[in-house]
């Protein structure tokens, strides 16, 4: 036979357990409150960057043009008029920062053919705009943009003085570098990308705090229906965060429900069994009589009959406990009490039976339904075995293995498969019926596990029980 499935998936009733929850599973909830939280956050610092930036910008022009502005009413309050009507200053106003030599901080005064500039100018014109804009209110300087006499982008502030008599007006102009500008908010940009990534990151990581502390409710859910399934708890306890107490209810309500039904059935059962051996045992008894069964063919066809009935109640037990996902049973004692009876049955052989258990090692399956899979197992090694027989039972990938060896002459493939067939039996010399090895399979599948039968390194056969751990 094939080995199965180590979870047995392959066989009817099997339910493998779940794998464990990745973080960035798909479908995974932690994963999609992290991208959702971080598409968020992204969002905001994006927004909270160009808002802030564009603060710092109106800020740092509006100290600049102050500057400007400071110049231009300097200058309207030192202009006057010389001999010949030419534009004079009544002081000197080449003060830092306009006293650098093309630093781009440049003024000038224009009325006309009459013009007055800054040291820094160095004698040459600044460029203005062809038509600068106007300001509701005349009196307030108008921003601009113009070029150097060296080519370098400048920030402008023009003021026009309104004309005095046949005077044209009088423009005054004031101006600063582009990287006056440009530069500070270069500086302060670096520094606030600086400070929002910073300010991401923690949010990010109290993002992933929140959502892992959040979510362990349902992390310490699943332990608890782990352990309901294991058999280890009977509930679900009823403390839970609110959002989740609803839910626990509805588990807890349907293991209740789970549990009647399992009461009513094993009652159903325990009847069953009751009306029908109380009739095969009187008929076994009224055959015993020779007279009434003089060739045994009527006590063979009730000690059929009672076979069949006790096996079938055994499957309706076994089905009855739902898989048994609730049941929980320890290896170590049954195996022991099972040794302690075999080493008296078999006391004539003189046989060895060796036994090798972990302990703690559980099966999630009823205890009398271990008690007859185990006994069948070691009496049919007691059988045919010479001299020995080995157990050992060890976990595996969620389920526990138990192995049973003899040294007796073993099978071969063929005989294997007929053993494995209800009433199969390959020596009528040797007590029994035939039974043992079908029901054993059988109950196992119905727990979701197997029976394999192979060859063993002591000679014998090597039967494989898996049982779900």
């Amino acid at each position: 036979m094939p080995p199965p499935s180590p979870h047995g998936s392959d066989r009817p009733g099997a339910t493998p357990p779940p794998p464990p929850p990745k973080l960035f599973h798909l479908g995974s909830l932690q994963r999609r409150l992290l991208f959702a939280a971080l598409a968020f956050i992204t969002v905001a610092l994006v927004v909270a960057g160009l808002a802030i930036g564009l603060i710092l910008h109106r800020f740092v022009r509006a100290q600049l043009d102050s500057r400007l502005d400071s110049q231009l009413v300097a200058i309207a309050a030192s202009l006057d008029r010389g001999p010949g009507d030419r534009l004079r200053l009544e002081r000197n106003l080449d003060g830092p920062p306009f006293d650098r030599e093309r630093g781009g901080w440049h003024w000038q005064v224009s009325q006309g053919r009459s013009v007055l500039r800054s040291e820094s100018l160095e004698g040459r014109s600044l460029t203005l705009p062809d038509a600068p804009p106007r300001d509701r209110d005349a009196e307030r300087p108008q921003p601009g943009d113009g070029t150097g006499p060296w080519g370098d982008a400048l920030i402008l502030r023009i003021l026009t003085l309104p004309p005095r008599g046949d005077s044209p007006p009088a423009v005054l102009v004031a101006s600063a570098p582009a990287r006056a500008l440009q530069g500070p908010l270069r500086e302060a940009g670096l520094a606030l990308a600086a400070i929002l990534g910073i300010l991401g990151l923690c949010l990010v990581a109290g993002t992933i705090a929140q959502v892992r502390l959040g979510l362990r409710p349902l992390e310490r859910l699943r332990r608890d229906l782990a352990e309901v399934r294991a058999g280890r708890s009977p509930r679900v306890p009823g403390k839970q965060p609110a959002e989740i107490r609803p839910l626990v209810a509805e588990v807890n309500a349907l293991l209740d429900q789970n549990a009647a039904n399992l009461e009513r059935a094993r009652t159903h059962v325990g009847n069953l069994a009751h009306g029908l051996k109380t009739p095969l045992a009187t008929l076994t008894l009224a055959l015993s009589d020779r007279n009434r069964d003089p060739d045994g063919a009527l006590s063979n066809l009730v000690s059929g009959m009672d076979r069949r009935v006790r096996h079938h109640l055994r499957r309706a037990r076994a089905a009855a406990l739902g898989g048994a996902t609730r049941a929980r049973t320890e290896l170590a004692q049954p195996l022991a009490d099972l040794r302690a009876t075999f080493d008296r049955l078999y006391a004539g052989k003189a046989l060895a039976i060796d036994v090798a258990v972990p302990a703690g090692l559980a099966v999630a399956c009823d205890a009398q339904d271990v008690d007859e899979m185990l006994g069948n197992l070691i009496d049919n090694a007691c059988q045919w075995g010479r001299g020995r027989v080995r157990i050992v039972a060890h976990p595996s990938d969620g389920t526990s293995v138990v192995t049973v060896e003899d040294d007796g002459p073993g099978l071969d493939a063929q005989a294997m498969v007929r053993a494995m067939r209800r009433g199969g039996r390959l020596d009528e010399s040797v007590p029994g019926h035939g039974f043992g090895l079908s029901i054993t399979t059988e109950l196992a599948e119905l727990y979701g596990g197997a029976l394999d039968l192979d060859r063993s390194d002591l000679g014998g056969l090597r039967a494989r029980l898996r049982l779900p751990a």
